[in-house]
């Protein structure tokens, strides 16, 4: 296992959050059991309470330093769901056409997304269903996604 600066709750599951200096760089969906971490530094103090914002309010705007790692490709897939709105997914297909490339890219561009929830790779859904998530198209990590899309489900 990746040796994590901080392992922090969720309601789903577990976030293994990894730093560079003061900037969040990873933050991985692990097991429910995954042991939390036991003295949290400042990072996962702040990392942790902007979580807790966006647990209570999933409009919550994070004000995290963060810098996802990745190609030139992966950085504007990543750019692009950022514009995605709250509670308003979209299709791998149509973010492949808005960028001029293939859904398969999208969706692995999107299944190596460093830092699901501050990138919401998980508002981005196949056409006929859910899709699939963190490389995966079933178990746990269609399970988060699930969690995260009905959480920032708003009513119409």
């Amino acid at each position: 296992m990746l040796a994590y600066d901080a392992i922090l709750p969720a309601p789903m599951c577990r976030l293994g959050a990894c730093f560079t200096g003061e900037v969040l760089t990873r933050l991985d969906f692990l097991p429910i059991e995954t042991p939390l971490s036991d003295r949290p530094d400042a990072r996962a103090h702040q990392l942790s309470r902007e979580l807790d914002a966006y647990w209570g309010n999933p409009a919550h705007a994070f004000a995290l330093s963060c810098t996802p790692l990745g190609t030139p490709f992966q950085l504007r897939v990543w750019h692009a769901l950022m514009a995605i709105p709250l509670g308003r997914p979209t299709t791998y297909g149509a973010l492949a056409k808005q960028l001029g490339t293939a859904a398969r890219a999208v969706g692995q561009a999107c299944g190596s997304n460093p830092l699901p929830i501050l990138i919401p790779c998980h508002r981005v859904v196949a056409a006929s269903g859910l899709g699939g998530f963190m490389h995966a198209s079933s178990g746990a990590p269609l399970d988060v996604k699930t969690w995260l899309l009905a959480h920032e489900r708003r009513p119409d």
